[in-house]
């Protein structure tokens, strides 16, 4: 599409334009309004409702396109909640006085919980009726497989409960279309119009090239009771007013809906052999998974023909057109209804067909047995759906084999031990705020706080959730009947001014003891970090508590300064810095009655947008650990629990990095129990970087017409946007395209996929399974999934795989969280695919770019390079040009890419080599007959040792390795023992007490590896709690800036002093224990060589590793020498 804007998404007429199907929606709004001004009708519209996945992105698309206010009237007003939005909708409908238009198109949106709480006005408004020159959609964002929701959702019948038609569109075309359709009907008959709209729509993104200036709609004219009828808008005030509403409405209105479905092609028979057996009807997007079913049986609209199978697409699935079902049902055996959930569109075929002569046997959700037929759970994707067809067309139709496939494994268990789920955002405020103290329960609600309950986090003890609004109103009635005599309560602010306020005052009312957190994030994060509507200021906010009878609020807070000129606090109110939250917690919870914490602290990712557009500033501190000093005991993760708090594994063993790229600022780790962190104020001048330039030129190469496409990785990494820059890439080229971006609940951190099908593949907007032709393994573990890799085939996919191990959200939080095995993933998709190109995408990205952040390009332009897109360069690159966002560096990471295929070694040599571990002095070793890895382990920690305690300590240390090396060899050719005996006597024989860790402090080059990570590093502080301080009433860490350096370069050529009388340091516990544990070891380590055998050599092997479970400080060491002692017993020793 030469000279292609974005922008031309929103104008009518345009085309061809690539459309998801939230998109869609503005686009239906602008057509109509277009539609309207050619008849000569002003109109203009309101959109309102609450936002919820998949609809979540509604409200924030519009209120980004302030000029469809000017150019096509669109007005958008948040509701408060989903049934004050329909109330404001229904409002548009009444609008009294002088008008300002002829009328107003009222356009409510909810996702399926919504609806349910907004029943009661829908029922009211379309009894009452639209407005004639006006009219009303209700759209529901439903999701059948509850991928964003608290419960699966799929709403025609619900729809249909309140009197109102219902349409459910496949695509964005059809949700554009039947948008006008909708507003049509409504003006006709009055009614409001529903609108299934599901995840696939909603999400899925289409290239559109519908001309909808002659959308062939039709209004019928309808005669009643022997006279011309027209919709006349009844305002009603009284019970007679109300029946003579509902005559009307099932009467005339309800004729003339059906008169309109009938005039109109919602529904068509797009398959009519004269000789058909078997007819299929199918709604929404259950009618593309048949048609894509069919085609993977080999059946297209010519095979159907010859085969004598009939398909009905059912756009309006109530009411159901009877003289068109009738016609469908004419001289078939057997009609298959396919639709979500539970029968509804087949109790509608069987009402029509009910008593007709010859009529056909009806299945759906039972076959002619009773049995299961069409799953009624979940949601209908073209692969549940296979079983089905094939199983009932075998046996009359030659149906083509299914694809070769990768073999299913039948473990439950997450290949590699570790699984990857949604968490927190890093620097995100629930990580602190939803933890309760030990031996309290907290009550969960809807939110992202809610993801503590996919969590094994024992500080954050939640007992199941409530629907949004309920939260705490479930303690009335568990209270009375246990002993548990109060729990805390976490809901959003949110979802507090949503509906929650309510359940604050029930309790109340009932008198029941909670504290409720309410979790004043500044966002409705969830769905797109909207402002929550109807918020009051936090001051406001404790004033209205006050009012209503709360007992005591506290205020929380990771910045009390900004209260200090505050004045307008309700009277007792407190602020409290979060690091004093379980204080407060503690005494709540002996406060009778209903207490508050409003936990005051901004929304991480929405800060994180804010500084990145200019709007916040940008805090200049920065984190660093010192991987020397770091013991990767795991405390920062888990008093953090941060995601960019990562887990890395190094030479010497786990180690803990903070990722500069992904961090929020927000300082949670310094919390960890461990001298290991550097604070860095950032000079904002980074030096520039000496890369070489991405070639211009590279080899061109040929590529497939059309592709199957299937994207996995992170949230939060840039999936979907690649999947975007690819959708546009085709629509630059010409190439029709389909797609979805499967996201679902707050996927940060989590597993997201997406599917494109570049090319006329089919309808639907998945990739079926074994159909993928090339797949982008942006993140290992999520690709390795057994329902992820289904897509592949063994026979022609083509993988395209990042090794990069990013950690979960376990990991981080739990130091003792397996990690996943990369060798067993890569071998496990390389069984799944027929070819497989690897690279360890974020070091190269981190090499090329000082950033991960480009690291995604890198594997798209290898794919290009590989042959396996169907897309010109030119259109790739014009893409990420038009997506505005860090275009050089992803330009380059895309060219980058390609060179890694067309040259290996040109990028290897700009990638540069991957860091080894510095070598150890050898003369340490000298003759000894250590070889091979032991050899390698103990030269590194010898090196170490003595400069730790000194050359004597170490050759010690060689000696004892060197026994246990000849103990082995006596054995056999085995080496676990004597690379365990290296790695465990020299962990714990260099403990790091004040001496170590002031000589690690003061390294000379520790300033090089701070640059490393933070290239335009300036001052660097030491963040200190010592053992003296400690025990003389000092709470928390001290910061050391370089005036104290002599000091500590004092302190370290001390370490002579070590374990003497003289030591100042030696009597703490803490240093006894080390001392005590490394002589220990070593001794059990001897006992155990000296009587090593064949039978006591996997004990000694598990004896000698258990070392490395000692690893902290103060009393998180003190806890691991407790579990390494238990470790030492459970073998017996």
């Amino acid at each position: 599409s030469p000279g292609y804007d974005p922008a031309d998404r929103y104008r009518p007429g345009t085309r061809p334009v690539l459309l998801t199907g939230v998109q869609a929606i503005a686009r239906m709004l602008v057509e109509q309004h277009a539609r309207d001004a050619r008849a000569g009708r002003s109109t203009a519209s309101l959109v309102s409702g609450y936002p919820g996945s998949p609809l979540g992105g509604l409200d924030k698309l519009l209120h980004g396109l302030p000029q469809l206010k000017a150019e096509a009237g669109v007005h958008l007003v948040p509701g408060l909640n989903e049934e004050l939005g329909a109330t404001a909708v229904w409002g548009s409908q009444q609008v009294p006085g002088t008008r300002t238009n002829d009328g107003v198109i009222g356009v409510w949106y909810g996702k399926g919980p919504g609806l349910d709480r907004s029943g009661d006005v829908l029922r009211h408004g379309n009894l009452y009726g639209a407005h004639p020159e006006g009219g009303v959609l209700a759209l529901v964002g439903d999701d059948p497989a509850a991928k964003s929701s608290s419960v699966p959702c799929h709403s025609v019948r619900t729809l249909a409960s309140f009197g109102m038609p219902v349409l459910s569109p496949r695509n964005a075309t059809e949700l554009i279309a039947f948008g006008m359709y909708g507003t049509a009907l409504s003006r006709l008959t009055g009614c409001w119009v529903g609108m299934s709209i599901v995840a696939d729509v909603a999400d899925g993104l289409w290239t559109v090239d519908e001309d909808f200036t002659n959308l062939p709609l039709v209004v019928p004219s309808l005669e009643w009771e022997g006279r011309p009828w027209t919709y006349t808008q009844r305002v009603f005030a009284s019970p007679p007013d109300c029946l003579i509403s509902e005559t009307d409405l099932v009467g005339a209105r309800w004729a003339a809906v059906q008169a309109f479905g009938a005039a109109n092609p919602v529904d068509a028979v797009e398959v009519d052999p004269a000789d058909a057996w078997l007819g299929i009807a199918a709604t929404g997007t259950a009618y593309d998974a048949v048609r894509q079913v069919l085609l993977e049986l080999g059946l297209d609209e010519r095979a159907l023909e010859r085969v004598g199978v009939r398909l009905l697409r059912v756009g309006m699935p109530y009411p159901l057109g009877g003289e068109l079902v009738r016609r469908f049902a004419r001289g078939l055996e057997t009609v298959l209804v396919v639709e979500e959930k539970e029968p509804f569109l087949e109790l509608q075929v069987k009402d029509v067909l009910y008593g007709t002569a010859d009529a056909p046997a009806v299945l759906g959700k039972r076959d002619r047995d009773g049995r299961t037929l069409v799953p009624a759970d979940g949601q209908l994707t073209a692969d549940r759906l296979e079983r089905v067809l094939r199983g009932l067309l075998r046996d009359r139709v030659v149906l083509r084999d299914p694809r070769p496939a990768p073999r299913t494994s039948l473990s439950l268990t997450p290949v590699g031990g570790a699984k990857r789920t949604a968490y927190f955002c890093s620097g995100c405020p629930h990580n602190r705020s939803t933890v309760v103290p030990e031996g309290s329960l907290a009550g969960g609600g809807i939110g992202c706080h809610a993801m503590v309950t996919m969590h094994d986090r024992e500080v954050s003890q939640v007992l199941g959730l409530t629907q949004m609004g309920g939260e705490g109103s479930q303690w009335i009635g568990q209270a009375p009947f246990t002993d548990v005599p109060h729990i805390f309560q976490n809901v959003g602010d949110g979802t507090y001014f949503h509906s929650g306020q309510l359940a604050v005052q029930a309790c109340m009312a009932a008198g029941v003891n909670i504290t409720y957190k309410i979790l004043y994030n500044s966002a409705v994060a969830m769905t797109g970090a909207q402002d929550a509507e109807g918020a009051l200021p936090v001051p406001a906010l404790t004033r209205k508590l006050a009012a209503e009878g709360v007992v005591r609020t506290v205020v929380v807070t990771d910045e009390p300064r900004k209260y200090k000129k505050v004045k307008d606090l309700a009277e007792g109110v407190t602020v409290r810095h979060r690091d004093q939250l379980d204080d407060v917690q503690r005494e709540l919870r002996e406060v009778p009655g209903v207490t508050v914490i409003v936990y005051d602290q901004q929304c991480a990712n929405e800060a994180r947008r804010l500084r990145k557009r200019g709007k916040q500033k940008v805090r200049t501190t920065r984190v660093v650990i010192d991987e020397g000093v770091c013991e990767g005991c795991g405390d920062c993760g888990a008093k953090s629990n941060c995601l960019s708090v990562q887990p890395v594994d190094t030479e010497l063993g786990r180690k803990t990095r903070i990722d500069q790229t992904s961090c929020n600022t927000d300082y949670s780790c310094l919390l960890g129990d461990c001298p290991s962190f550097l604070t860095v104020e950032v000079t904002g001048q980074k030096p520039k970087r000496k890369k070489a330039a991405a070639p211009a030129e590279l080899p061109p190469v040929a590529t497939p017409s059309t592709a199957e496409v299937f994207l996995a990785g992170i949230g939060g990494t840039g999936i979907v946007t690649v999947n975007q820059v690819l959708a546009t890439a085709s629509l630059r080229s010409g190439i029709h395209t389909t797609g979805l971006d499967q996201v679902g609940l707050s996927q940060k951190a989590g597993p997201v996929t997406s599917h494109l099908r570049v090319g006329d593949r089919g309808p639907a907007n998945r990739v079926p399974k074994a159909a993928a032709d090339v797949v982008l393994g942006f993140d290992l573990l999520v690709l390795a999934d057994q329902k992820n890799l289904a897509v592949c085939s063994p026979a022609s996919t083509v993988a395209v795989v990042s090794t990069s191990t990013t950690p979960t959200g376990t990991q981080v939080s739990d130091a003792s969280a397996p990690a996943a095995d990369n060798a067993e993933l890569l071998a496990k998709v390389e069984r799944s695919v027929a070819t497989l190109f690897t690279m360890d995408a974020l070091a190269a990205s981190e090499a090329l770019f000082g950033s991960t952040a480009p690291a995604n390009l890198l594997l798209v332009g290898a794919a290009y390079q590989l042959g396996a897109l169907p897309l010109p360069a030119s259109a790739v690159e014009e893409a990420l040009e038009l997506n505005g966002v860090a275009v050089a560096a992803n330009t380059a990471a895309f060219r980058w890419g390609r060179v890694a295929v067309a040259d290996p070694s040109a990028f290897a040599a700009a990638v540069g080599p991957e860091p080894v571990a510095k070598k150890a002095a050898r003369d340490l070793l000298g003759a000894s007959p250590l070889t091979g890895e032991t050899r390698r382990l103990t030269q590194i920690r010898a090196a170490l040792l003595a400069d730790h305690s000194g050359e004597r300590k170490a050759r010690d240390y060689v000696a004892v390795v060197e026994r246990a090396w000849a103990a082995e060899r006596a054995l056999g050719d085995a080496t676990a023992y004597s690379e365990a005996v290296a790695r465990g006597v020299a962990h714990l024989q260099a403990y790091k007490d004040e001496y170590e860790v002031a000589r690690l402090l003061t390294r000379p080059e520790l300033m090089d590896e701070v640059r490393a990570q933070v290239p335009d590093a300036g001052r660097v502080q030491l963040n200190l709690h010592p053992p003296v301080l400690r025990a003389m009433g000092v709470d928390k860490k001290l910061r050391f800036g370089s005036r104290y350096r002599p000091a500590f370069v004092a302190l370290a050529k001390a370490k002579g002093l070590r374990g003497t009388p003289l030591d100042p340091f030696g009597r703490a516990e803490v240093r006894r224990v080390e001392r005590e544990i490394a002589a220990s070891h070593t001794a059990l380590v001897e006992r155990l060589t000296g009587s090593l055998t064949a039978g006591s050599y996997a004990t000694a092997v598990a004896a000698a590793g258990a070392a490395e479970i000692v690893r902290g400080y103060e009393d998180i060491k003190l806890g691991n020498v407790a579990r390494y002692r238990e470790a030492l017993a459970a073998l017996g020793l």
